[in-house]
C-alpha cells in the first residue's frame, strides 16, 4: 500500500543526514577522478547516458539514497500514477502525460473513455491533417500551400513546444524532413504578436490556437490580434486557424477554425509537449513521422523510470541527488547548461516544468512543510554562458549544482577545422574542461585568481540530438521532477501560485481597484 509522508519523517532521510560528506575536489583529482567518471555513469534510452562522476556523492551516499527511494515508495507511486490513480490531489485529477506516448501499465479509463486510445486518436487526426497540408490538399483561399505555422499559446502551450521545435529545426533541415517554418506568439505584450506578424507572410500561414479552457486571456487576446491582421489583409481567419483545446471548451465545435484537436484535464500545460499541444505544431513543422519518433524516445525513457534499482533508473537517481543537494547540502539553485545551440530554449522550459511543479511550501494535504523544496532553475547554452554568469558559478559565494547536456556530433553536418580542431570539438572540449574546473578548482597565491572547486555537476551525453534522444531527454526531466515531488510529498501537478495575479489583473482591467493596486494602475496609465 502506498503511503504519503513528509521527507523529514522518513528514517532513511535522517540516516542520509549523517552520511559522511564527499570532498569533491579531492575525489575528482588525478586517477581517482578518472575512476569516478568511468564508474558513475548510468545508461539512458536512445543512446544517452547520465554521468554523475562530478557530483558530491559516493557509494555510501548512493546506498542511503537507495534506502530513501525504497522508503518513500518512489517506483510504487510512479506505478500508481501511470495506472490512473488520482495523483493531482489539488485539482482531483489523474496525471496522464506518459499515456500520450505509450502504455506503461493497466488500461486507464476516465470519463468512460480509454485514455490511451483517446490520445492515439488525436495524434492520428493531427497526422492526417498535417499530411493534407503538406500535400496541398488543405490550402489557403487562393489554393496555395501554407508555408508557415504559428502557435498562439502561453506557459506550457508555448515553452515546451517552442523548445522542442528549436531543438529539431536544424536536424530536420539536415535530414530533409523540414516541412514548414514555425513561429510562436505567447506574450500579451502587443509587440510580441506584431513582431511575428511583421516577419511572416500571413496569406501562407496557418495559426494554431492552444487553450485547454478556451478562455485564457492572453491567448484569446493574441488570437484577436491575429484575426485582425488577417482581416486587414483581406483574408478569412477561419480558413487560417486551427484549435487545440478540450472537448468541452467553446472552441471545440466552432466554425472559426479549420479543425480542432483535443487535450484533457489530465495533462498539465508544462507536461503537454507530447500531447496535441506539441503534436500539432511539430507535426506541421517536421511531419508526423518525426513527431512519432519524438514520442518513441520519451516512451523508452518512461520505461526506465519503472526500475526499482536506483542505478538503473537515471531519472530517479538524478532526482535523489538533487534532493540530497537541496535538503542535506543546502544548495538553493540548479543551473541547466546545454552545450547545444539547438537546446537554447530548453532551460526556459525546465524553469516552468520544475519551478511550477515543485515550487510549493505545503504538502499534498495542504499542510506546511518544514524543509526546502524545489530549487531555482536557470540556464543558457554553452559556450555563451561561460561569457556571462559562469563567473559567479566558479567564484561566487554560493555553490550552484550544474546539469550539463552535451552531444558528440552536431545536427547540421556542417563544420570547419580551425587551429587543428573542429567547432564541435571545441564545444565538447569546453564542456569537459568546465566540469573538471568546477570540481577541482585551482590554487593560486593571488586570491582573485583562486578557484575553490568543489562545485558539483552531472552531464547527460549523447551521440546526436535527434527526435528520439530529444524525447528521452524531455522524459528524463519530467520524471526527475515527478520523483522529487514524491520525495517532498508535494502535489507537482497543480499551480495555484499563478492564479492570484490573474484575479488581480482582472480587477485592474475592470477598474475595481483601491489602495496600492489603484496607485500602480494609475502609474501605468491603465
Amino acid at each position: 500500500m502506498v503511503t504519503w509522508n513528509n521527507l523529514d519523517t522518513l528514517s532513511s532521510f535522517k540516516e542520509l543526514l549523517n552520511v559522511e560528506r564527499v570532498n569533491l575536489a579531492e575525489a575528482m583529482s588525478g586517477e581517482n577522478g578518472a575512476e569516478r567518471v568511468r564508474k558513475y555513469s548510468v545508461p539512458m534510452a536512445e543512446g544517452l547516458a547520465y554521468n554523475f562522476g562530478a557530483k558530491q556523492v559516493d557509494d555510501k551516499v548512493l546506498n542511503a539514497l537507495a534506502k530513501l527511494a525504497e522508503e518513500a515508495q518512489l517506483t510504487e507511486k510512479y506505478e500508481a500514477l501511470y495506472n490512473g490513480e488520482m495523483i493531482n490531489t489539488g485539482e482531483k485529477r489523474l496525471v496522464l502525460h506518459q499515456l500520450t506516448r505509450g502504455q506503461l501499465g493497466e488500461a486507464v479509463v476516465a470519463d468512460g473513455v480509454d485514455k490511451r486510445a483517446f490520445y492515439v486518436e488525436q495524434q492520428t487526426k493531427i497526422a492526417e491533417f498535417a499530411n493534407k497540408v503538406h500535400a496541398g490538399e488543405i490550402t489557403n483561399a487562393a489554393g496555395e500551400k501554407f508555408t508557415t505555422v504559428v502557435q498562439i499559446g502561453i506557459g506550457g502551450s508555448d515553452l515546451g513546444p517552442r523548445a522542442m521545435y528549436l531543438a529539431l529545426e536544424n536536424w530536420a533541415k539536415a535530414n530533409d524532413t523540414f516541412k514548414m517554418r514555425a513561429e510562436f506568439i505567447s506574450n500579451v505584450d502587443p509587440d510580441d504578436a506584431a513582431g511575428v506578424l511583421n516577419r511572416i507572410d500571413v496569406a501562407h500561414s496557418i495559426f494554431v490556437l492552444v487553450s485547454k479552457s478556451g478562455t485564457t486571456l492572453e491567448t484569446l487576446t493574441n488570437e484577436s490580434f491575429v484575426k485582425d491582421a488577417l482581416e486587414k489583409a483581406g483574408l478569412d481567419p477561419s480558413k487560417h486557424m486551427i484549435a487545440v483545446t478540450s472537448e468541452t471548451s467553446p472552441l471545440a465545435k466552432s466554425d472559426d477554425y479549420l479543425a480542432a484537436f483535443f487535450m484533457d484535464d489530465y495533462i498539465g500545460g508544462r507536461y503537454s509537449s507530447t500531447s496535441a499541444v506539441g503534436g500539432a505544431v511539430l507535426s506541421l513543422a517536421f511531419g508526423p513521422e518525426v513527431f512519432a519518433r519524438f514520442l518513441e524516445g520519451a516512451a523508452a525513457e518512461d520505461v526506465l523510470a519503472k526500475e526499482k534499482d536506483l542505478l538503473k533508473n537515471p531519472a530517479m537517481l538524478d532526482a535523489l541527488i538533487g534532493v540530497y543537494e537541496r535538503n542535506v547540502l543546502g544548495y538553493q539553485n540548479t543551473a541547466v547548461l546545454p552545450y547545444s545551440q539547438a537546446l537554447s530554449r530548453f532551460p526556459a522550459h525546465l524553469q516552468q516544468l520544475d519551478m511550477e511543479s515543485n515550487g510549493k511550501s505545503v504538502n499534498r494535504f495542504g499542510e506546511p512543510v518544514d524543509y526546502p523544496t524545489g530549487p531555482v532553475i536557470f540556464g543558457e547554452p554553452g559556450t555563451n554562458g561561460q561569457h556571462s554568469f559562469y563567473q559567479l558559478l566558479h567564484q561566487g559565494t554560493d555553490i550552484v549544482p550544474l546539469q550539463f547536456v552535451g552531444f558528440k556530433s552536431n545536427q547540421a553536418g556542417m563544420d570547419v577545422v580551425i587551429q587543428g580542431s573542429t567547432s564541435q570539438q571545441k564545444l565538447c572540449a569546453n564542456v569537459a574542461a568546465q566540469i573538471v574546473a568546477f570540481a577541482c578548482g585551482k590554487d593560486d597565491e593571488n586570491r582573485n585568481k583562486k578557484f575553490e572547486g568543489g562545485r558539483p555537476s552531472s552531464i547527460i551525453i549523447g551521440d546526436q540530438l535527434t527526435p528520439e534522444s530529444l524525447g528521452a531527454l524531455l522524459s528524463h526531466f519530467e520524471n526527475k521532477v515527478m520523483f522529487q515531488g514524491f520525495v517532498w510529498n508535494l502535489n507537482s501537478f497543480d499551480q495555484e501560485g499563478v492564479q492570484l495575479g490573474k484575479v488581480l489583473a482582472k480587477r485592474v482591467l475592470a477598474h475595481e481597484t483601491d489602495g496600492a493596486l489603484k496607485v500602480y494602475s494609475d502609474l501605468l496609465n491603465i
